[in-house]
């Protein structure tokens, strides 16, 4: 095994660590705070009836406003179905609205999954990471990545687009070249290998003004 192999190994398990202990308990802690805002459902109940028998229609609109306002802020943007797909892509997506990105996404995935869902995490937390880079160098307002995730029949399908800057990229083989600089291309070449691996099918295409990812893995 080469340095450079190792390297790249190293590299991938520090990755895939990154997003058990980072992305997983974030989305852990999201579900305890939904259990406990339905923990305590029953006494929010009776405390809007107690205002109901006084009359005070006021207090209840208030009190409804409050209970609105709480859950908001435990809601999550997008729920999948799975934990730790819900994890990576919520993370990313407040990431990308904190830097001015819109994201529209529609994803549902099985809970349990055939595919390693690691695996499955560094494909999204690559795509997004190489979206938003991109999406950073346009101004605010055309600002934009899709995400669309499904089942198709077997195979579970994703789907990626983000607008770019400029005209087409050039393509490298069955990839594309990066625009980040030296050093920046590992994001595609590891989707690459784990979708290979997985005997799934990738496809990357750039028009002008907008770069997508298709991805279907298999999962019989």
């Amino acid at each position: 095994m080469g340095i450079l192999t190792r390297r790249i190994d190293r590299r991938i398990a520090e990755y895939q660590s990154e997003l058990i202990k980072t992305h997983y308990r974030e989305v852990d802690n999201m579900y305890r705070q939904i259990r406990g805002w339905r923990h305590d459902y029953r006494n929010h109940i009776q405390t809007m009836k107690a205002y109901a028998a006084a009359g005070d229609w006021d207090a209840i609109k208030r009190y409804l406003d409050l209970l609105d306002d709480d859950l908001a802020s435990v809601d999550t943007v997008i729920k999948t179905g799975n934990p730790m797909t819900d994890a990576i892509l919520n993370s990313k997506i407040s990431l990308a609205k904190a830097k001015s990105i819109r994201v529209i996404a529609d994803a549902h995935v099985p809970v349990r999954l055939k595919s390693s869902e690691i695996d499955l995490c560094c494909i999204l937390g690559n795509l997004f990471d190489n979206a938003i880079e991109a999406s950073e160098r346009l101004p605010e307002e055309k600002r934009l990545i899709r995400v669309y995730m499904d089942m198709k029949g077997t195979q579970l399908y994703i789907s990626f687009t983000n607008m770019t800057a400029g005209g087409k990229m050039t393509k490298l083989g069955r990839l594309f070249a990066s625009t980040k600089g030296e050093g920046h291309g590992f994001g595609l070449a590891r989707i690459d290998a784990i979708v290979a691996r997985a005997e799934g099918y990738i496809s990357c295409n750039s028009e002008d003004g907008a770069f997508t990812v298709e991805i279907l893995l298999p999962q019989m």
